[in-house]
């Protein structure tokens, strides 16, 4: 091949070369000469907003909405990063700055860490208005909604005859945009219950009793293995006609918080007294978590019919078969709360 030749082919690949490297950085070049051209602002931005997309928003809308809240500066440039990265938005409110880069905002709307969540977690064994108050005060929504909105339990699908809707929102963590509503908060922890329920089996016609046995079981166990032998202590008075004497019952109508109570407590006629009448009480007396709702479910097998805490620090507690053994368990008990005086209420 002549010396002409080769330089001609030498021309026509840089031609080509050059000709494919402008089409595949086109672009980049356009997005470079946008950011000149002042359609872009640069570097991360500062201050802060906020950004709900909602179920279903659009790129348009998204572009639209960040520009509306001064995150990106101009519409054409945010929609064309959102066409060029195509995102899959996430619904919920972001934490982002005033004065960013599109490409940096579209960053922040893809990392879930930027959601703007308050997190609140609701421990086992609260009754409904302690349940509530914590709501309240971590999401600064007035109590009074709270209330408000577990008025109807049937507006969560849950029969309308409950005498409150204690033991149906499933104590866990959970993350709760800044928009969410006292009912949507509701709701999800009612349908966080039912997927509970869901996964033991637990039909729909069995729920209110495995809620209310799972719910004594939770306040009156404390080491995870006794809560299945608390249950079966449960289940064996319920199969021998028995009261089941569940101190936790009496506190729940009285209000208190101690395993302490009276006998005029315990005479006192009330729907939720286990002391008074046989059988369980009318509906749960707190929330249940997962362990308890097992328990209820699948006690150990054992005699027991009889069991009391010992020690409230240790969180040991003493079974017994025979009312002579309970006894012992008693004098054990009262002996540990005349050395501990200051647990007395708690």
């Amino acid at each position: 091949m002549s010396k002409r030749r080769i330089a001609a082919l030498a021309i026509a690949l840089t031609l080509v070369i050059g000709a494919t490297t402008a089409y595949v950085f086109r672009s980049d070049i356009r997005n470079v000469l946008d950011s000149i051209s002042g359609a872009d602002y640069e570097g991360e931005g500062s201050g802060s907003v906020l950004l709900t997309i909602n179920p279903g928003d659009s790129g348009e809308t998204v572009a639209r909405n960040l520009v509306a809240i001064g995150a990106t500066k101009d519409f054409s440039f945010t929609y064309k990063r959102i066409i060029a990265s195509d995102p899959r938005f996430v619904p919920g409110t972001f934490q982002l700055r005033k004065g960013m880069s599109a490409d940096s905002a579209l960053a922040l709307i893809a990392d879930p860490s930027s959601l703007h969540v308050t997190r609140v977690t609701i421990n086992e064994g609260l009754r409904i208005d302690q349940v509530l108050n914590k709501l309240s005060a971590s999401t600064a929504i007035p109590v009074e909604e709270f209330q408000a909105a577990v008025k109807d339990p049937q507006k969560y699908g849950l029969p309308k005859k409950l005498p409150n809707m204690d033991g149906y929102l499933f104590p866990a963590t959970y993350d709760l945009t800044k928009d969410t509503t006292a009912s949507e908060i509701i709701q999800t922890m009612v349908d966080r219950m039912r997927e509970e329920l869901d996964k033991f089996g637990v039909s729909t016609a069995d729920q209110h009793k495995v809620l209310t046995l799972a719910s004594l079981v939770q306040r009156e166990a404390r080491a995870t293995e006794d809560f299945y032998k608390v249950s079966r202590v449960f289940q064996n008075r319920l199969e021998a006609d028995m009261p089941l004497q569940s101190c936790a019952t009496i506190s729940y109508f009285t209000g208190g918080s101690s395993f302490v109570n009276t006998a005029a407590e315990r005479a006192t006629k009330n729907p939720y007294n286990t002391y008074l009448y046989p059988g369980l009480p009318i509906g749960p007396i707190g929330a249940p978590g997962s362990t308890a709702i097992d328990a209820a479910l699948n006690p150990v097998t054992g005699p027991w019919l009889f069991f009391v805490a010992v020690n409230l620090e240790s969180g040991e507690t003493a079974f017994s078969a025979t009312y002579d053994e309970h006894l012992k368990a008693v004098s054990r008990w009262d002996a540990w709360l005349r050395q501990n005086p200051e647990w007395i209420g708690k």
